[in-house]
Formats: structure tokens, sequence, C-alpha cells
């Protein structure tokens, strides 16, 4: 695919199709990481932190943190 580079105010910009970008897993509003490697631009996606409302979205949106857990009964010199 060939792009081509163009002001966008008083910086510069390329503009690549929604089906390109959408074949290498990006999707609109995605933060991206660019680097220059042997002279070439790699853009890959920034590393983000979940939040806690997106690592509990897989259970129902709920962690049930406050249940005390049961580790059973001591095993060896455990003092109590």
């Amino acid at each position: 695919m060939e792009v081509q580079l163009k002001n966008w105010g008083n910086s510069q910009g390329i503009r690549f199709s929604k089906e390109f970008l959408k074949s290498a897993g990006f999707q609109p509003n995605d933060t991206l990481t660019a680097q220059i490697i042997d002279g070439k631009i790699v853009l890959s996606r920034a590393f983000r932190h979940r939040t806690l409302k997106e690592r509990a979205e897989p259970y129902g949106g709920e962690l049930n943190l406050s249940d005390e857990l049961d580790w059973g009964e001591p095993v060896g010199s455990e003092v109590w």
C-alpha cells in the first residue's frame, strides 16, 4: 500500500484505510507507539494497564475481593 505524507496543521500525517488498519488489529482511538528501527517507522499498540472495572468484566463485573479464603489446616511448623 502506498501512502502520501500530507501537511496536517503544523505537523504532517499519513492516512491509512480502515481495512488496512483493521487487518493489523488496530481500532479507532487506539494509542500506538511509533519507533524508528533500521530506518523504518514501526507502529505497535502501546501497552496500557487495564482498569479494575475492565479486569472485572469477564467475571460479571464483580471480583468478590471481600470473601475470606480457606487455606486449610496448618501444615508444618506454622504458628497460629
